[in-house]
């Protein structure tokens, strides 16, 4: 079973309010000294917070249902009753929860430590001393809890980094990642080696640095969900830039491109805003002619860096070039 969970089903239900109290204060000296019901407690409210060492919801793999308390009754003397105890659930950044039934986003966790309440409680209802007045001393009713939300939620984790690679199957990606981090992605030569996205932080000049994302690779046919499909293209709507990698080896550079390029389009119109960076990989098997007919091929306003993670070839110009698109005008 895979360690990566990016999606997880959710049943969730807040507290009901408590009632307020319907009670009249009863003295030694005055047994009609007045209403005295005190205020019902608010439900407990289903919380997200954001937790940066939490890279997966796996720990909510086998916590299909959350509850949270109910509010308690108020009671005489104008006691408030307690508010219900809240529920905390903690998710990676970059996590977005929705409702199963309407597919509306109702919360998003960007930030570590963020706080969102989901799922509000009901609120408590007031006891019967709010509504005393000089026409009516000795009100006889009092207001019941309001009853909590509940229903199936999910929970979907897009990958947060800073460079998404994007490409076919065998492309290189995960090699590349392997030599620019210390991350150490499964390597077979074989389709969807990648099932998961893999995260590696590749060290920069001057104790710099940034995060690059090694997503599964696409297959034409992926916006209509063949191959790992939405599960893949969903990861790299966060990522602010996207290195396409495209293998020396390939028999037609350019129609790969644009295959890629359309698999974005028809899923997310939104994603062509997004900086583009080209690198063609496995460049060892390349002379210098040959680099110039793919490189004549490609959009002459992506100018294409040769690559070579095997022997480590263009590694520190690819750097300098996502560093230049991530930070524009801070220089290499």
């Amino acid at each position: 079973m895979s360690n990566f969970v990016d999606h997880i089903r959710i049943f969730c239900r807040s507290g009901k309010g408590g009632a307020g109290s319907k009670h009249f204060l009863r003295t030694k000296f005055n047994a009609h000294a007045g209403p005295d019901g005190g205020d019902g407690g608010r439900g407990g409210h289903v919380i997200l917070k954001g937790n940066a060492q939490l890279w997966t919801l796996l720990h909510l793999r086998y916590f299909k249902t959350v509850l949270a308390r109910d509010g308690e009754n108020g009671s005489k003397n104008n006691c408030s009753g307690k508010d219900g105890k809240d529920v905390i659930i903690e998710v990676p950044t970059g996590t977005m929860a929705l409702d199963e039934t309407t597919g509306l986003i109702e919360a998003e966790i960007l930030k570590d430590g963020e706080e969102c309440i989901w799922i509000r409680g009901g609120r408590g209802g007031l006891g019967n001393s709010n509504f005393k007045s000089p026409t009516n001393q000795a009100p006889e009713y009092a207001q019941p809890g309001e009853p909590g939300s509940e229903g199936w939620k999910a929970l979907e984790l897009k990958v947060l980094a800073d460079v998404g690679l994007v490409g076919f199957p065998n492309a290189g990606k995960s090699t590349l990642l392997s030599v620019l981090s210390a991350a150490r992605p499964k390597i077979a030569d074989y389709a969807f080696t990648t099932l998961v996205p893999q995260l590696g932080m590749v060290p920069y000049r001057d104790g710099r640095s940034f995060c690059i994302a090694d997503l599964p690779g696409i297959i034409e046919g992926a916006a209509e969900g063949r191959g790992l499909g939405h599960r893949f293209l969903r990861h790299i709507e966060r990522n602010p830039v996207l290195l396409f990698l495209i293998p020396a080896d390939s028999p037609d550079h350019k129609k790969e491109f644009e295959i890629l390029i359309d698999e974005l389009r028809r899923y997310n119109p939104a994603l062509l805003d997004k900086e583009f960076r080209i690198a063609v990989s496995k460049s060892d098997l390349l002379d210098e002619e040959l680099r110039l007919a793919i490189a004549r091929e490609l959009p002459a306003g992506i100018p294409p860096i040769f690559i070579s993670s095997l022997l480590h070839q263009g590694l520190p110009e690819l750097k300098d070039m996502l560093w230049n698109a991530l930070q524009p005008g801070t220089g290499a």
